[in-house]
């Protein structure tokens, strides 16, 4: 923690302190939602995709934004909420699911980098939580991915609709929650409001992005 205490400070005497104040979590939020309608309606802009913010990026990097999304290739983030280069920081698993890598690589991104809105991101036929609604075993690792989903799988089964969608819906949500509550850097940069945390899902026939409200778990037949 004290060698973490030390780069950071290092990081903003030398960097980007300056800069990293302009962009709050709910503008950062806007410009997602803006991205994605661009994207929905054929009109993407591609910012940040050239030569000039290729030199621009090479000193360092200050994303707006850290997007805990699932490994589908389906679900590009830059594209999806047309982005450019050093705009979003990217951390990607199957199911979106955090480990010990993804947390720290998570916390870099807004203690360091300065991203002060963090978006767990889910989709549409997912087949990561498909596997844990529906196999009773699978082979080799993916087993700590399945394992992980399994709570929400679970979950899924008490509610109305369609199982898999459900559960995709409910895995983000309580990895929202379980982002929110990581010791000790999340924690409380979300208690103080200065860093936000909200759970999406991206619809695969569709391209739109919903996110879901703060409460959604609590909404839910337990």
């Amino acid at each position: 923690m004290k060698q973490f205490s030390i780069y950071l400070g290092l990081f903003f005497m030398f960097s980007f302190s300056s800069i990293l104040a302009q962009v709050t979590p709910e503008s950062a939020l806007v410009a997602l939602k803006e991205g994605n309608s661009r994207f929905l309606a054929g009109k993407s802009i591609k910012p940040h995709q050239d030569v000039s913010r290729i030199k621009e990026l090479a000193s360092g990097q200050k994303p707006f934004a850290v997007i805990v999304g699932c490994s589908d290739s389906r679900v590009p983030s830059e594209i999806i909420f047309d982005q450019g280069l050093g705009d979003l920081f990217i951390v990607r698993t199957a199911g979106q699911v955090s480990s010990y890598a993804s947390y720290g690589s998570i916390e870099f991104a807004n203690a360091v980098l300065g991203a002060k809105l963090i978006v767990v991101l889910g989709h549409t036929q997912c087949g990561a939580v498909a596997a844990a609604c529906k196999l009773p075993e699978v082979p080799g690792h993916i087993v700590t991915l399945i394992n992980a989903i399994k709570p929400a799988a679970k979950l899924a089964k008490h509610q109305h609709g369609d199982e898999i969608e459900n559960a995709v819906k409910i895995n983000v949500a309580m990895q929202v929650e379980q982002l929110k509550n990581l010791e000790p850097v999340l924690t409380k940069s979300t208690k103080d409001n200065s860093t936000m945390v909200v759970g999406a899902v991206y619809d695969l026939k569709t391209g739109k992005v919903e996110f879901l409200p703060e409460n959604y778990l609590d909404s839910l037949k337990r």
